[in-house]
This record gives C-alpha cells, structure tokens and sequence, in this order.
C-alpha cells in the first residue's frame, strides 16, 4: 500500500507543483550552489547539500518505482548537460522503508556536481533547480523541487542590453510635460463590472435551476413566519446571505493580491486556463441540450440542506448555501465567464462582479418576501424554461470558442483563424434559429408543439445575426463586424494574410519593440504612441477596429506619431540570448522568458497598469508626454488626446531649442 501511494503521489508531481522554497523550514534538505569554469564554454555547478537526521536523498534512480536520482535541471535550451549529477562520494547503501529494499542514498553533508555546456552567449546568471526525492523513517516521503540563481563567471548580463531595459527613469507618472488625459484612470469601473455581474444574475433567474424556486422559497418563508415583519427579515437576511456567499467566494483572489500584479492577466490570458474555460463551456452546453443532466454531487448538497433547517439565521444562511450549490449547473458557466473575462482587472473586479451576481440572485427573494402578491404574477414553470435553457445551450457553444480563440491567438497555434471562428458562430446562429423554429428536435422536445410568437421572433434574430455574420469571412469591406468588435479574432489574424485588415489603415505600420521606436522617434522627429495591448484583449480590438480606422484619427497616428504595439500576453518565447531575469526594487525576481514576460513587466514598472489597453505618448528620450489613457471609445476624446501629445512634443523641442 506504502508503494501505491508513493507512485500514485510521484504521478501526480507534475499537477501539484510543489516547490521547497515556498516553505524552507519544512524541508529536509538544504543547499547552496556555485558555478566554477572550466572552458569559456564550459561550467561546472557545484551543489553543497545538507540532508536532514534520519532522512535521505536518493543518490541513484529507482527504475522500477519511478523515483528519480537527486539532479538539476534549467529551462534553456542552449545549456546542455554533460553526463550525469555525480556526487564527490558515493552514495550509502541502505534499507529503504518506502520501497522496503537496499538504495544507494546521500546522507548527512554531500556535494555534487553537474558538468554543463554553453552553447551561444554565456549568461550572467541562470535559474538552477534541483529535483529528487527525500525520504525518513517509517513513512516520509517528499519530492525535491527547489529553484536558486547561480552567477557564471564571464557572462553577460543580458537585461543591460537596450532592448532588455525594463526600469525607465525618464519616466515621472505626476508630471508630465502637459497635464492631459486622467491621471488615475479606471480601466473599467467597478461599478461597470458589477452591473454587468448583475445583468449574468438576472439571467441566471431564468434558468430552470433557479427560476422554480422563487416562489417555492418565499411561500416557505411566509408559511413558517409568525408575522409578515418576520417574513420580510427572512426574505432580506436569505437574500443578503446569497449575496455574502458571492462576494466571499472572491476572497482567495485577494490573496493573490501581494504578488506580481500582472499574475491576473496571466491567468486571465493562461492558454491551459482558456483551454479549461472552452471545455467546461462545451461540457455545460451539452448538459444544457438535454444530453445529461449535470449536477454536483448529492452529498455537498445534502450536508448544506441538512443545516437548513437548524436554528433561525444559520438555518436561512444554510439555505441560500442550498440554492447556490443546487444552482450550480445553471449559473456555473454564467459565472465563469464573468470570472474568466474580469480576472485580468484584479482581486476587487472580481468582487465586483460576483457581488452584482449575488445581488441580482438574491433581489427577487427579498422582494417577493416583502410583496407575496407578487408571486401570483410570476409565469408557471413549465416548457418555456427547457426553452430558455437551450438557448442558453447555443450561447455557451459560440463563448467556448472565444476560450478556445484566447488560448489560440496568445500561443499562435493559427487553428481558429478569424474566418474559422465566424463560420463557427454562424453555423451555431443557424442551429438556434433552427431550434426556435422547431426545425432541429433536441432531446425532451415533442414532435407537433405548438411554436409560440416569441420563439419564431427570437429565431427571426437568429437567423438576422448568421446573416449579419456573413461578411466577416469575407475580404469585402464589410468584413469589419463593428457590432463584435473584440469578440472574434483580429482582422490581421485571417486566413487571407496579414494584409486583411479592411481599412484599418495602421496595423501593417505598427512595431513591436520599443528600442526601434526610440531610435526611430529620434531619426523622424516623432513622438512615439506606446500601444499596451493583447491578443485575447476585447477592448483593446475595440479601439483598434472602431477608433483608429476614423480618418481623423489614423491620419494622427500615422503622420504625426511612431506607432509600438506591445503585447502583454503573448506567449512567444523570446530567442535564448534575449531572455533574463529581472529584478525588482525590493527583491524580487522574475524570469523573462517570453514576449509577454517582457512588455507585461515593463508596463507595470514604468506606469503602474496592468490592464490593457493602455496608451502612452513619450518623446524621443523616454520622457512622459501626457497622462496616459485607457479604453477610449469616444473619438473625439481619443483624438484630443492623441494632439495633446503632439503639443507636448512640440513644446519640448522648443525648449530643448531655446537652451
């Protein structure tokens, strides 16, 4: 049994992702590292390890048991390892009591060695982790997953390259040269994001999981209530109580909070979180279609139903419990794309969103408390929800592919082309349309129902949005759909080439280094416009196909600015001797590794934004020109803007000419 567990444990290493120095005074094995030089291409790391009394570290690999020798590893594909971790002696031979067998393990103080090559530029310094497993009588047994930064003699420092430059100390948030734009901007209220977490809750009463037990609930409250008074307080504490249970549900994202702030937007635009989203979404759609009936297990809601009845505020808090739990399958994915597509906004935008969910769940409870005349005006459940229900079904399956679209255009996979994802949204309005006419039968429907004027108006709009849809895979002019700007792929992301971008005008012109604007900036005399955007950013394609395309706007951006996109969360791994690691002001560190890794760090360092997209004029020597914007879909607005840091510009050449 010892043995099972401990390779089902090794198993599942990977997923749980257990790192020693989260908690160093747990583990039994301390160590330090130096890196000696052999050649100019050559090193030797050289790991001095302290093992705990009466524990162990496996010295060679148990084959048949699949626990791996004590080693070290890196992620860089130019540094190759010569040989094997040896250790300066050989290791004990003991009696293992996981394996209950004869090992070779290290005891004690050991040092061992780790031969690597080089094969471009030789580094400053490279991340090292050491991996293995520890293991103590009668039972203990832990893996070994430990990351420290080794200094190589000779290396060079690759973030003091220019175009590695993170920190820009021209930069002065308070002080521009001219005081235009907001200086704290919001990149969407928290009073935006909470209505539109009321707008998912109020559709969330509509489902079938919810919707029946409205008047099921209030008739319980004003049944068991000696008076009306005692009624409305049960009604408003029970209402109350779903809106805690959101709003406290957000709670482990603020905990997240003290750690690099760009860490929502990765998770936001996580290509396996997108991945999870897009097959929950198509999970939950079929359930929905009537396929299977998808539901919690019975015994989460069972001990949540069991202390509802106890005591009087517990018992009504223990019942909204009930209804959250029970409701899952119906308000789950509602939820989790009101989660998915705020994350990126941070810990409060969560709240937000989540408290306006339990607000618009709990509302209609507390009102219905207070006039229970009201219930008699409430329509019957009946096929109508199975209806709303499968609808819902076809809004899930065109959101999946948005998932699945992040998770493509930030890894760029290049399988969900732009003309891909519309013709699937087509071909899933056709379905509806199909199914509000009776046309397609799904399972429970009847044969020979009777359509109501409802359905047939809604299938009329079905079959209107394919239409609408029609020329977005197309190369016609039309294929710019304003109504879904942000929704499906960039114009430039087609399966027509990069040059498909209708009259956007700008796209083709833009760089995506912020060393080559400078240059440029100081070449043409320009400022530079810096673009902070996002693959998977709906806002940020908003603005790109709404308000740069307008001729007064374009004409700016192209004549009068350097244009740079940088995208935060782009995937792309940067060529090995460009990536480093960064340091923070207190600290920290943190592994440049990608594309996003980069332009993500250097807007949260440089102007505190983490949220995209953001909009930044600087001259041609780094120096803050106005304040900087956000989602600006006014025009008019944007374009004043955009002039007022052309006057900037100019007032700072006629400064630096006077002097």
């Amino acid at each position: 049994m010892k043995k099972l567990f401990s390779l089902l444990f090794i198993a599942l290493l990977p997923f749980i992702n257990v790192q020693a120095q989260d908690a160093p005074a747990q583990s039994p094995v301390q160590w330090n590292i130096k890196s000696v030089k052999k050649t100019d291409k050559s090193y030797d790391l050289v790991v001095d390890l302290t093992i705990k009394d009466g524990w162990h570290v496996y010295a060679t690999e148990l084959v048949e048991d699949g626990v791996a020798a004590i080693a070290l590893k890196w992620d860089n594909e130019n540094i190759t390892k010569e040989g094997e971790t040896k250790g300066a002696q050989a290791g004990k031979n003991l009696q293992d009591p996981i394996f209950n067998k004869q090992v070779n393990a290290y005891t004690g103080t050991v040092q061992v060695t780790q031969t690597i090559n080089i094969a471009n530029k030789i580094p400053a310094e490279i991340k090292v982790t050491l991996t293995g497993f520890a293991a103590s009588a009668p039972d203990q047994f832990l893996p070994i997953e430990e990351t420290k930064t080794v200094a190589l003699e000779g290396g060079v420092d690759v973030s003091k390259n220019p175009e590695n430059i993170i920190k820009l100390e021209t930069i002065d948030l308070k002080n521009p040269v001219l005081k235009e734009g907001d200086e704290s901007f919001d990149h969407e209220s928290l009073f935006t994001i909470f209505l539109l977490g009321f707008v998912g809750g109020l559709i969330a009463l509509l489902t079938p999981c919810v919707f029946p037990m409205i008047p099921v609930t209030v008739s319980f409250f004003t049944n068991r209530s000696k008076t009306r008074g005692q009624a409305i307080r049960n009604g408003v504490l029970y209402g109350l109580f779903i809106l805690l249970i959101y709003a406290l549900a957000s709670g482990p994202f603020h905990l997240l909070d003290n750690v690099q702030p760009e860490i929502f937007n990765n998770i936001a635009t996580n290509a396996w979180m997108n991945i999870f989203f897009f097959v929950v979404f198509i999970i939950f759609a079929i359930s929905f279609f009537g396929y299977f009936e998808l539901t919690l297990p019975a015994s989460i809601a069972g001990k949540a139903d069991s202390k509802s009845s106890t005591g009087s505020i517990s018992g009504i808090f223990f019942m909204a419990l009930t209804l959250v739990i029970v409701s899952f399958s119906c308000t789950g994915v509602i939820l989790g794309s009101l989660l998915a597509g705020k994350a990126s906004a941070g810990p409060w935008a969560l709240t937000a969103g989540m408290s306006g969910f339990g607000v618009a769940l709990g509302l209609p409870f507390a009102l219905f408390a207070m006039f229970p005349n009201w219930l008699k005006s409430l329509p019957k459940s009946g096929g109508w929800l199975d209806t709303v229900k499968k609808v819902l079904a076809f809004v899930e399956v065109a959101l999946a592919f948005k998932f699945l679209s992040n998770a493509d255009l930030v890894e760029h996979w290049g399988i969900l082309k732009r003309e891909v994802f519309i013709g699937i949204w087509i071909l899933t309005a056709l379905g509806l349309g199909a199914y509000l006419f009776g046309w397609l039968k799904l399972p429970h429907d009847h044969s020979g129902a009777k359509i109501s004027p409802v359905r047939k108006v809604l299938g009329v709009l079905a079959f209107a949005f394919a239409i609408y849809l029609v020329p977005g895979v197309t190369q016609s002019k039309y294929a710019n759909l304003k109504l879904l700007s942000g929704f499906p792929p960039p114009l430039s992301y087609s399966v027509y080439g990069k040059n498909n971008v209708h009259g956007k005008g700008i796209e083709p012109k833009i760089l995506n280094s912020y060393h080559k604007a400078l240059q440029l900036s100081k070449e043409q005399n320009k400022p530079i416009l810096i673009d902070f955007t996002g693959w998977a950013c709906v806002n940020c394609r908003k603005m790109e196909e709404q308000v740069w395309p307008d001729p007064a706007v374009s004409e700016i951006i192209n004549d009068k600015y350097i244009l740079v996109s940088l995208y935060v969360d782009d995937r792309k791994k940067l060529p090995e001797d460009q990536r480093f690691i960064y340091k923070y002001a207190d600290g920290r560190e943190k592994e440049i590794n990608t594309v996003g890794d980069k332009w993500s760090t250097f807007q949260a360092e440089n102007f505190n934004q983490v949220t995209q997209p953001l909009y930044v004029a600087l001259d041609g020597e780094g120096k803050l020109l106005t304040y900087p914007v956000g989602y600006t879909p006014d025009i008019n607005e944007y374009k004043e803007w955009l002039e007022a840091g052309i006057k900037a510009y100019n007032k700072t050449k006629s400064e630096t000419a006077a002097k």
